[in-house]
């Protein structure tokens, strides 16, 4: 399936360790137009790792679905679209440009191909190339130290890139600096093909303000879908509807695909998610975030949430 911009676009951004397929199977329930898995490494895809084919399964509920792969050994990469290009379940292959993280970083992937960008062409000539699936995009930062978004953002479109998301952060900036969407709208001036901007867009007003500005193509969120996975719904309707019915029906479903994905090891992966879902103004969430971290059984967990909630 391709991707369709005629209307801004909802995309879920990658989240190590977050948005995995019970978390992107809630969001995708509440309006999220485009999911994305979590970074994967193409060396792990290459060299088959089990735990890393289970990372590109997929809900029958996410379509369009995007694969994010990080690497830059144009070898590397090929062999691991062998295994991507198998599954048919798959509409996008998105190279990762924009991870800031050290052990992503020295292995020259993620947001270190800003600083080669000869290196980062090959990337997106290779997936556009050896991928069988409808487009190939890429999630850039500004730039590594100093922002040269401009000659990365017309280095995607020149290797083949179908559209690019743009983290309006240096590297530098991690994700403590302030938004650039001046820079944002900069890029999608200067380019013909879609830009997603993406970079602390956490409300409804937030999401329509950066559409307007940027005039991009759709929006990414992350961190502010954690904990509050409807934010899309949100976003679409122009209006709040968190309320304590609503989060107790989400979590506990969120709960339950944890369990059927991961096992009973899905209660303790669940714990981070349930710090988040308790920030919503309950009484004794601190209490209600100790006692889960000492439970380990999903039943017994499962009474505790249902009590708390």
């Amino acid at each position: 399936m391709s991707l369709d911009f005629s209307k801004p676009l909802y995309f879920l951004a990658p989240l190590a360790g977050l948005t995995d397929l019970p978390f992107r199977s809630v969001v995708k329930k509440y309006s999220a137009d485009v999911t994305v898995s979590e970074m994967i490494s193409s060396n792990a895809l290459a060299f088959e790792s089990k735990k890393t084919f289970k990372m590109l399964e997929k809900s029958p509920l996410e379509s369009p679905y995007s694969i994010q792969i990080a690497g830059s050994d144009p070898v590397i990469i090929r062999r691991a679209l062998e295994h991507i290009n198998e599954r048919e379940d798959i509409d996008v292959v998105d190279l990762n440009c924009g991870c800031p993280v050290p052990k992503v970083v020295n292995n020259l992937q993620g947001s270190s191909l800003l600083t080669d960008l000869k290196k980062m062409a090959e990337a997106i000539e290779t997936i556009k190339k050896y991928s069988n699936k409808e487009q190939t995009s890429v999630k850039i930062r500004l730039g590594f130290h100093e922002k040269n978004h401009l000659e990365i953002a017309k280095v995607c479109q020149e290797s083949g890139a179908d559209f690019i998301a743009v983290h309006g952060r240096t590297r530098s900036g991690r994700f403590k600096a302030a938004v650039d969407y001046d820079a944002i709208a900069e890029i999608k001036e200067h380019l013909k093909i879609p830009v997603i901007a993406n970079g602390d867009i956490d409300s409804a007003e937030k999401a329509q303000w950066v559409l307007e500005y940027t005039k991009c193509d759709g929006i990414m969120v992350g961190r502010a879908a954690v904990g509050r996975p409807w934010i899309f719904q949100e976003m679409k309707d122009g209006r709040e509807i968190t309320s304590k019915d609503l989060v107790r029906e989400v979590v506990l479903e969120h709960f339950d695909e944890m369990i059927k994905f991961y096992g009973d090891y899905g209660a303790i992966l669940f714990r981070k998610h349930l710090h988040n879902y308790s920030k919503y103004g309950y009484s004794n969430a601190t209490g209600f975030r100790d006692s889960i971290n000492r439970v380990n059984e999903p039943m017994q967990m499962r009474e505790i949430i249902e009590n708390f909630f």
